[in-house]
């Protein structure tokens, strides 16, 4: 089978369980920014050269899946997704990001310099993924303005996450000058 299947040549994609939407569709815009999200963290993820930081970002992005995930899934599906073994974003998600922001608040960071990006490659590489998870949070906030989002966690993760990358960012430069 090829990964062409000319399916979506009319403009439109199919979400889990065969639902066929515009490829413009809040819900397809939403998952989309997360799957850029995910893309960027795996980026500071790569160029990375502090383990810590590399080690968080690696289990954030597998909670993005569960976050995508959901996200394609039509409401009228969410129990079928449920009934087949799949998580949904929970407040147990965000309570990791949490406690690893108290962690790094917990420590001496500076914030001198934070307003201009690029002091360091990892900072630079997390603050826009910083950016883009701001852009995956709006996205989905117009799924839930469209009364298509069930599960407002999700909006709370994504803001939580962009705080923790501003975070791991800052985090980041203070180690450079110490």
């Amino acid at each position: 089978m090829s990964i062409a299947t000319r399916t979506g040549d009319g403009g439109t994609t199919a979400l889990m369980y065969g639902r066929r939407v515009a490829k413009n569709h809040p819900r397809v815009e939403a998952y989309g920014a997360v799957d850029e999200l995910n893309a960027a963290l795996g980026l500071a993820r790569a160029t990375t050269t502090h383990g810590f930081v590399r080690d968080h970002l690696l289990a954030t992005q597998q909670d993005l899946v569960i976050l995508m995930g959901e996200l394609a899934v039509a409401n009228e599906d969410l129990e079928r997704y449920v009934k087949g073994g799949f998580s949904l974003v929970t407040p147990v998600l965000t309570a990791k990001l949490d406690a690893l922001v108290k962690e790094i608040e917990a420590q001496q960071i500076s914030f001198k310099g934070w307003a201009t990006p690029g002091a360091t490659l990892d900072s630079a590489t997390l603050d826009v993924a910083r950016t883009v998870c701001r852009r995956a949070e709006r996205r989905v906030c117009d799924l839930q303005t469209a009364g298509e989002l069930k599960n407002a966690e999700i909006i709370i993760f994504l803001n939580r996450l962009s705080d923790l990358l501003w975070l791991l960012a800052r985090w980041v430069e203070t180690q450079a000058k110490a």
